[in-house]
């Protein structure tokens, strides 16, 4: 048995032209485009090209970009004013504070100062309130693009036993409510689960969320389950030369692409879908601040995933 491979990149791509054929259509009916704000505090590396990719991506889909790089050592409050002014700027639709912050500043309070409507990351209280509540609004990224991969495998989610291994606000408690919504059966397992892997083993959906490189072998994997691989880790490379290093998943894919009826890979998988559903999400705010029905794209997936 060999898993079905869930192409971040061929899936990420069909978002990606959904998006732009509907930014055309709101450019069309209302003079203006979408716009997505993203504000950079420091020079990590990695975020550094998480956000040059986010801004090309958007202006690729026909929508303005905005880029607000701030030096390591701003001020909190600094970083607060201009969230809060942008939230203020009718020409942006989506706002993402990109993610660590330098440690003198509180990321729970820049994020309480996005506006929730256009909260394109989900992450502020009025929009996890909603998650919680299964109401419709802002879904945090990372999940909901998981959400349509599960979707794209066509398997009916409805009473399937899903566990999702990681428990934080960005990605494993939003991706439990999401499953909940799918009317899975759902448990969160974290680093004080007994027995993780016998919890593992029971998954028709196993959702990877830890930040651990192959902490999941194919041995924890239920024969013809699918496998959701959050986790993006750098480990070393010495095949590749003298410091060099290379992507792995928190799951051990190649042990468990032999086990599992489906798996995303990593690199190519969920992080691809995860910018492609930032730009979803950014569409769907441009309508809703504006009083407006979300493309019917997005009515017909939520059927699919969520139809009682």
């Amino acid at each position: 048995m060999s898993a079905t491979i869930i192409d971040g990149k061929v899936r990420a791509e069909a978002l990606r032209n959904t998006v732009a054929d509907e930014v055309a259509r709101f450019r069309a009916a209302h003079g203006t485009v979408p716009g997505l704000a993203v504000v950079l505090v420091g020079e990590d590396p990695a975020s550094q090209t998480y956000v040059a990719s986010k801004a090309k991506q958007t202006v690729e889909a026909g929508m303005r970009s905005f880029e607000h790089r701030l030096p390591a050592d701003t001020a909190e409050s600094e970083v607060i004013a201009l969230v809060e002014a942008l939230g203020r700027d009718d020409a942006v639709d989506g706002i993402l504070v990109q993610l660590p912050v330098p440690r003198h500043i509180d990321a729970g309070r820049v994020i309480a100062a996005i506006d929730p409507l256009k909260d394109v990351d989900g992450l502020t209280e009025v929009n996890a309130g909603r998650l919680a509540a299964g109401r419709p609004g802002l879904r945090p990224c990372t999940p909901y693009g998981s959400m349509m991969m599960l979707d794209w495998v066509g398997r009916p989610l409805a009473g399937l036993d899903a566990v999702v291994v990681g428990r934080s606000e960005l990605v494993g408690r939003p991706m439990a409510q999401l499953l909940l919504m799918a009317n899975c059966t759902v448990t969160i397992a974290h680093s004080k689960t007994r027995d993780l892997a016998g919890v593992c083993r029971r998954a028709d959906i196993l959702v990877a969320a830890v930040g651990r490189p192959k902490m999941i072998p194919g041995d924890w994997v239920k024969p013809g389950a699918t496998v959701i691989d959050v986790g993006i880790n750098r480990v070393p490379a010495p095949e590749k030369g003298e410091g060099k290093t290379r992507l792995v998943g928190d799951v051990d894919f190649d042990t468990a692409k032999g086990v599992a009826g489906a798996i995303t890979p990593v690199p190519g998988g969920v992080g691809l879908m995860t910018v492609a559903t930032l730009l979803a999400n950014t569409l769907i705010a441009a309508h809703l601040r504006r009083g407006l029905t979300p493309p019917a794209f997005f009515a017909d997936l939520d059927a699919r995933l969520f139809g009682r």
